[in-house]
């Protein structure tokens, strides 16, 4: 098991903007709210250990009001990912009311993070009711129901529009196959509900199907939504790449880190045209920040994502294995994974691995 795992490392495929073979690198850094600074640091830590080339650059994203009214990320953050066009960014708060908008949709939105990519496979040691999880699911990160087009048309009566653009579902499917062919993979599955949505889901099948004709290498499938929610739960490993829309994507993605243990063991990419920012999709544990009890393992291996996109490959290799294999001995797991280890202590274990490879 650990080698077949060790051997499909390759998260994300070459995007055409990166030269980062060489030199230090600036990375923006986004500690986030809740147990953000605590899981940040205990990744900056871990650099440090491996000797990474990045010099971060931290930068606060607290909603500010702009001169006309309206609350937004500061400028100083959005010219930081503009200049360093690679980030890490750990989990942030969106409080529950009219008027406060996601900030993750609003990063998403701001430097056009058209692909979501996540990774869920199974970890050898860490026992789930699955062993041999392998699936890569990419989501259009943009539009369909998450484009915020709603109003009220009556007292009581609400519509929400779902947008669904040929080029954004042609750009994610070139995604998709390309990711394919380059991460060795064999089969991309799009997932859809063109039977009810003729016109939306539609199109986005059309473009798969279209892009699907210029990967003949790749086997191309088409299953309704419904149907991969039935199959992954009685078998995951009948699928390998799975391309979708936003709600989709966001429902499946986390449906498959289910199946391997959790947000908290899974890493996540936002791809975008000129740039990437890369994230851990857990929720902010205010209950638990500042007590030392942070799982840092998602934002961990999304900052092994992001080393493998900036093609620091030997850098993230070993802090893979070092996390692999500290989540395999089980003596300092946190407990949402079912040990009583602390985060710097899961942390620790972790950079002496490194300092004895």
């Amino acid at each position: 098991m650990a080698a077949r795992f060790i051997k499909k490392i390759a998260y994300v495929p070459t995007t055409g903007i990166r030269s980062y073979s060489s030199g230090t690198k600036k990375v923006t850094l986004i500690p986030g709210d809740g147990i953000g600074p605590e899981i940040s640091a205990a990744v900056q830590k871990i650099f440090s250990a491996a000797n990474v080339p990045i010099e971060w650059e931290t930068v606060d994203v607290t909603p500010v009001r702009h001169p006309d009214g309206k609350f937004g990320i500061p400028q100083a953050a959005v010219d930081s990912v503009n200049r360093n066009k690679v980030g890490l960014k750990g989990p942030l708060m969106t409080p529950v009311g009219k008027g406060h908008r996601s900030l993750n949709l609003a990063l998403r939105k701001e430097f056009n993070l058209y692909a979501n990519v996540r990774p869920c496979r199974s970890l050898e040691g860490y026992k789930t009711l699955y062993d041999d999880v392998d699936v890569i699911t990419i989501r259009e990160n943009t539009e369909g129901e998450y484009s915020g087009i709603e109003h009220e048309i009556v007292d009581g009566v609400v519509q929400s529009i779902k947008l669904i653009t040929e080029e954004a579902s042609n750009r994610v499917a070139e995604y998709a196959f390309k990711y394919a062919t380059d991460n060795h993979r064999h089969k991309v599955t799009v997932v859809h509900k063109a039977n009810i949505m003729r016109m939306s889901d539609g199109l986005f099948l059309r473009c798969c199907r279209e892009v699907a004709a210029k990967f003949p290498q790749i086997k191309f499938e088409e299953k309704y939504l419904d149907t991969v929610c039935l199959n992954m739960v009685q078998d995951p490993r009948q699928y390998d790449v799975l391309v979708m829309p936003n709600l989709y994507g966001d429902i499946m993605s986390d449906m498959c880190a289910g199946l391997v243990g959790g947000l908290g063991l899974t890493p996540s990419g936002n791809m975008g045209l000129n740039g990437a920012l890369f994230e851990s999709v857990h929720g902010t544990a205010p209950d638990i920040a500042g007590k030392d009890l942070a799982n840092p393992t998602a934002l961990l291996l999304s900052a092994v994502m992001m080393l493998r996109h900036m093609e620091l490959n030997e850098h993230a290799n070993k802090i893979q294995n070092a996390c692999f294999q500290t989540i395999k001995e089980a003596k300092y797991l946190t407990g949402d994974l079912g040990g009583k280890g602390k985060c710097s202590e899961y942390t620790n274990e972790i950079c002496e691995k490194i300092a004895k490879s």
